[in-house]
């Protein structure tokens, strides 16, 4: 096991532990920032989402909110951990998401930016589902 995925794993048991931090049977954690109102996607639909993604040292590796447009893409198109916590969602929510590595990138991470093994954190705003 990598250092990293040791981490995660040590840093999402406590977390866990955390007042409004709800684990899911897969063990994708969230936490609602803001409650959405409108509907939630299905794993073949299209949605339109600010997210700035982190690691659980702090070290910020992608932001939408940077790049100043929102993201869009099939919800079956991302990592497992994203497509499971969007059709948790409702249109109009904010969450922060933290994906543990078997959810996120694994064991191959993404080079140059993932380290193999990490454990993500995500704040999402689901903007629209299309």
């Amino acid at each position: 096991m990598t250092d990293h995925k040791q981490q995660g794993l040590e840093f999402l048991a406590e977390n866990g532990k955390k007042d409004g931090v709800t684990t899911t049977e897969s063990g994708l954690q969230y936490r609602v920032i803001v409650d959405g109102r409108g509907k939630s996607p299905k794993a073949t639909d299209m949605v339109r989402v600010h997210y700035a993604g982190r690691l659980i040292d702090g070290t910020e590796f992608d932001s939408s909110y940077k790049r100043g447009e929102p993201a869009q893409f099939p919800v079956n198109g991302v990592i497992a951990g994203w497509t499971e916590a969007l059709q948790l969602m409702k249109e109009g929510a904010k969450w922060e998401v933290f994906i543990k590595a078997d959810l996120g990138y694994g064991d191959r991470g993404y080079p140059g930016v993932i380290p193999a093994g990490a454990t993500l954190i995500f704040e999402v705003e689901l903007i629209e589902v299309r």
